[in-house]
């Protein structure tokens, strides 16, 4: 059998360059992808040195250990050791979340059952068999893909709901400065870019927004049935959001892109990278403790400085 030793780098490569990039994700570190490529370089020089004749030292675990630190250092550097050896754990997680994947996978499609005189007998047929590099291929991103989604449903799930966070807004000329609440209830996304929608009570900022557009999401008709409406400089930024109320009928918000969107959350800066704001023409909180209300992903799908 002629073994490509080239495929087998440039797979071990692109391979470390995922885990390294699913480790950034799970940590919400910042992707720098040049560090993820040289990274993910040093990893793949494993494959070399095990078929060289230092394959001996290449195979120790304290090889690879070292291998690991150098990878992890390179990709997310050194700040202080609890942020590197979390860095190195995680690094490690999600190696042994893919690969015990990937075999799990294998032997479930692999496993056979049989019935012999009133007895069930199992047989793994793929048991001692190496895995098809086509099924690596085909499963290592699908599996990839999957831990990924898994890990931001688990992510949404553990934000603290009901708190309120600064929130700082910026539209063209106009910056607004709000109170938000993370409310689980707020599922709202545009159906075309996949983007969240934060709902903002408009009732205490009217006089910001240009005039035209306030009349036309207070009536939504208007953008397709009067030609007369004055038009506005926002216009490129106008959406229209689907939603249903309870015991109503299909109905639409009116939102709006805007430049920016920058969420206050403990000791973290979280700037969303896409994100619709939507205007509400009634009293949010009758108390006025928030000004909009935040939908929870904007706080997964976001990159994050530190506000100190």
């Amino acid at each position: 059998m002629s073994i490509y030793l080239d495929v087998i780098w440039l797979l071990n490569f692109f391979f470390d360059a995922l885990l390294l990039l699913l480790t950034a994700l799970i940590l919400k570190r910042k992707i720098v992808k040049w560090r993820i490529l040289v990274g993910a370089f040093i990893g793949s020089l494993v494959v070399l040195i095990v078929v060289s004749p230092f394959a001996a030292i290449g195979s120790h675990p304290l090889t690879k250990l070292l291998f690991s630190i150098a990878i992890v250092g390179v990709a997310f550097g050194y700040k202080r050791f609890r942020y590197f050896i979390q860095g190195l754990l995680t690094f490690y997680f999600a190696t042994f979340m893919i690969g015990g994947g990937m075999i799990g996978v294998h032997y479930f499609l692999e496993f056979d059952v049989q019935v012999f005189d009133g007895t069930i007998l199992t047989q793994s047929r793929g048991f001692g068999n190496p895995i098809s590099w086509g099924f690596v291929l085909i499963g290592f991103p699908l599996l990839w893909y999957f831990s990924k989604n898994r890990i931001a449903d688990i992510e949404t799930k553990q934000v603290f709901y009901d708190q309120i966070v600064d929130v700082k807004l910026e539209i063209d000329d106009v910056t607004l400065n709000l109170k938000g609440l993370v409310d689980s209830g707020n599922q709202l996304f545009d159906p075309i870019t996949k983007s969240p929608v934060m709902i903002l009570d408009t009732t205490k900022y009217e006089e910001l927004f240009p005039k035209s557009l306030i009349e036309q999401s207070k009536n939504i008709e208007l953008l397709t049935n009067d030609t007369s409406t004055e038009s506005h400089k926002w216009e490129s930024r106008v959406r229209l959001i689907p939603y249903r109320g309870v015991g109503q009928e299909h109905q639409f918000l009116l939102a709006i892109k805007p430049d920016q969107i920058t969420i206050f959350h403990g000791n973290e800066e979280n700037i969303v990278k896409k994100g619709l704001v939507a205007f509400n023409h009634t009293t949010l909180s009758t108390d006025g403790e928030y000004d909009c209300i935040v939908h929870p992903k904007m706080l997964i799908s976001s990159s994050i400085k530190s506000a100190s």
